[in-house]
């Protein structure tokens, strides 16, 4: 389906939903080792292949168009949702500095000419039967979810929102014909062609900003790598500021709930046990866990990318699934992470 031509209007900002706080883990047990490439390195080239010039590339020319163009950068807006909102404001101000302009966080004509978008911005996707063999109801208690064999998408527009780093209502108002009931294998969705820039090593640094809810990575010659969005500890003093080091890196990771760490859940409070959920994107920590050493600290991904940014953690650095899953690709056993 050709859909250079696509166009696309800017979208209504989706309901982000009830403030909820999601829970951060007293330990994580690993599904699978650490690999062992994730040793040390003190020192890293620029780590991200530039984009190939194209003549069907042109300058962005919505926002929409720009939060797709940031995330090829390995810019985050957050979900993409053709809004302007706090995320993608904070995301402009990041492409800016790295551009050397003025960083206003406005889609201004300056910062249009630079941001440059490849065509097309948007993609057919076929849902598989692999895709719907992954469907699975999300239990509402920590017991039943620790029952199930995997914590996986409760829906088709939530796997596809995981895959196109988008809102699931974005997601809607591209295919608004669809019967999202009725999706079977085979089915063509529109969604946009995102993915980060490919990774050729590790970054040198990790820094996360306390006040901006951001966290960023960088090469050795301090060259901005990833910028993202991050939910934070709700009490400050549980906010663990000051320089840290990753320990442990887990794809894919089993979550070990423990009741005293949520004396606000009258559920924890009658199961006087501890009990080990299974892996999955809806999986408390997500599809990624980066334990950091301070215990039962960590940077990891969440069952709800809307929320990171806009609520607070327990304790953790809460990124969206695919974010996390990316971070854990460039980052090693005892890399500096700098908390401000």
């Amino acid at each position: 389906m050709a859909l250079a031509g696509f166009l696309v209007w800017v979208w209504l900002r989706p309901n982000r939903g009830s403030q909820t706080t999601t829970p951060s883990p007293a330990r994580v047990v690993s599904a699978a080792p650490t690999n062992k490439q994730l040793n040390p390195i003190k020192a890293a080239p620029s780590l991200q292949a530039p984009e190939a010039t194209s003549p069907a590339t042109r300058p962005v020319e919505t926002i929409l168009e720009a939060q797709i163009a940031l995330v090829r950068q390995g810019i985050s807006p957050g979900s993409i949702d053709g809004a302007a909102g706090a995320q993608t404001r904070a995301a402009l101000i990041a492409f800016q500095k790295k551009q050397g302009i003025p960083p206003s966080g406005l889609l201004d004509g300056q910062t249009k000419q630079l941001l440059l978008i490849a065509l097309p911005a948007m993609t057919e996707y076929t849902v598989t039967s692999e895709d719907l063999g992954r469907l699975l109801p999300l239990p509402k208690t920590w017991l039943d979810k620790s029952a199930q064999p995997r914590l996986d998408y409760e829906n088709i527009l939530e796997l596809l929102g995981e895959k196109a780093f988008s809102s699931p209502q974005l997601i809607r108002e591209l295919n608004p014909n669809m019967n999202w009931n009725q999706i079977t294998s085979g089915t063509p969705v529109i969604i946009p062609r995102v993915d980060y820039p490919p990774v050729a090593g590790k970054a040198a640094f990790v820094k996360i900003s306390l006040q901006q809810c951001v966290l960023e990575a960088f090469d050795a010659q301090t060259n901005l790598l990833l910028h993202f969005p991050c939910s934070i500890g709700r009490l400050a003093e549980k906010r663990p500021a000051g320089e840290l080091h990753v320990t442990a890196i887990a794809l894919d990771p089993n979550y070990t709930f423990d009741p005293s760490v949520f004396p606000e859940s009258t559920e924890a409070q009658t199961l006087g046990r501890k009990l080990i959920l299974p892996p999955g994107p809806n999986n408390p920590v997500g599809v990624a866990w980066i334990g950091l050493d301070r215990p039962g600290y960590g940077i990891h991904g969440t069952p709800a990318p809307e929320q990171v940014g806009r609520t607070e953690s327990h304790g953790c650095f809460r990124l969206a699934n695919w974010n996390a899953s990316y971070l854990a690709k460039l980052v090693w056993v005892g890399m500096e992470v700098i908390v401000e």
